[in-house]
């Protein structure tokens, strides 16, 4: 499903000058949605994301799922040559995605204004760590720097703990989606005005966009979030709870779940208990109301707690190790995980898009590219017989 069907964006071409995750990430979700990405890499061993381990048949596994569906051009664009390759293909794209320190594109000849020299319709997404103005511009910004001052290590793991970034690189992945998303706004737009137009997109500010609950509580009662461990910061009982042989998550955050979820458990008389009246209530008192939960779910074994609070409609889940996700009943039923091809290192498993479509199905082509794979795209640029001989010699 999806290898044939053109998707939602085929006929959208995307230049990516992208390293390890924001770029990359990004255009992977243009290139699952149709559209055609030629990923632009250093012929001196193209994106760091290559020598990420495990490697199969000396390819990177990460860099095959993180770059499917795209092609591979090698360009030195610290050359004259290879920076006028870049302009040529760029003159025929519509999007340009970069994830590089802010000015260093400018240094190189290839940012936003240059191109749009060439091309006053191209649309230009920029990925950095802190924008591309401010004071912080200029400074270096990966993703922990990101969680870090986002305010997103504040509020993860348990109170009077160590800081703890979240277990993905939450920024970087975020800011694609936000790049991707902007980007495909961008294409709507520039249907009806003809123009393009520049996206600035950093990893700081998609980090603070997701404190929804912080934010209201700051600007609101001036209250400052703090960290909770599994628990919500605004409702109770919303968190994983110990059982006899592991942990089990339950979210019993409306009247009528609090009701089924004591009465599940055996544990009617908190519906009378003053505690535990409303939610507020629970949230007050959460570490009883927790010891009592708990005191009837560590006497259950994790599937006996799932298999009781779903049978009266109490949303619970258990915490699955990826072992298990990657290979889950559920996922594999709704064909979620799905094989692509690669010409050296063969077959490759491959995480499936969350986006489906009814009729334009995500598409499901080949791993990431060998490096240079598709450089013959160079003659079709009408350079002449030696400056392809000089482009093909710095690749």
């Amino acid at each position: 499903m999806g290898a044939t069907t053109p998707g939602p964006l085929a006929g959208i071409t995307v230049l990516e000058l992208g390293v390890f995750m924001a770029g990359p990430f990004a255009t992977m979700q243009l290139a699952d949605l149709g559209a055609r990405v030629i990923k632009i890499e250093n012929p001196e061993g193209g994106d760091q994301t290559r020598s990420t381990a495990p490697h199969v048949n000396g390819e990177s596994a990460p860099f095959m799922l993180l770059n499917r569906n795209k092609e591979s051009i090698t360009l030195d664009l610290k050359t004259v040559l290879g920076r006028e390759a870049f302009m040529r293909l760029a003159e025929k794209a519509d999007v340009v995605v970069e994830n590089m320190r802010p000015g260093v594109m400018k240094r190189l000849g290839v940012d936003y204004e240059s191109v749009r020299e060439r091309n006053p319709t191209i649309i230009y997404a920029s990925a950095s760590g802190w924008g591309q103005d401010g004071p912080l511009a200029p400074l270096a910004g990966l993703d922990i720097m990101a969680q870090a001052r986002s305010g997103l290590m504040s509020i993860t793991g348990y109170p009077d703990g160590a800081p703890v970034k979240v277990g993905v690189p939450i920024c970087d992945l975020t800011t694609a989606l936000y790049v991707a998303l902007a980007i495909t706004a961008a294409v709507v737009e520039r249907s009806r005005s003809g123009e393009g137009q520049h996206i600035d997109i950093s990893l700081l500010e998609s980090g603070v966009s997701y404190a929804v609950w912080e934010a209201a509580a700051y600007f609101v009662e001036g209250k400052v979030g703090r960290p909770n461990g599994s628990a919500h910061q605004n409702q109770a009982p919303y968190q994983a709870v110990v059982t006899k042989d592991g942990y089990a998550t339950i979210g019993a955050n409306t009247a009528r779940n609090w009701q089924s979820l004591c009465r599940a458990l055996g544990l009617d008389g908190l519906l009378d208990d003053a505690r535990f009246q409303t939610s507020r209530d629970r949230l007050d008192n959460r570490v009883e109301l927790i010891e009592l939960i708990e005191a009837k779910t560590t006497t259950m074994t994790t599937d006996e707690v799932i298999d009781l609070l779903n049978e009266v409609g109490v949303p619970c889940a258990p915490i699955s190790d990826y072992g298990e996700v990657f290979t889950d009943d559920h996922l594999e039923a709704r064909d979620f995980f799905w094989d692509s091809e690669h010409p050296v290192a063969g077959t490759i498993r491959q995480i499936g898009s969350p986006m489906r479509f009814s009729r334009t199905p995500a598409r499901r082509g080949p791993a990431g590219p060998v490096l240079g794979a598709d450089n013959d795209e160079l003659e079709s640029l009408g350079f002449s017989e030696a400056e392809l001989r000089t482009l093909r010699s710095q690749a």
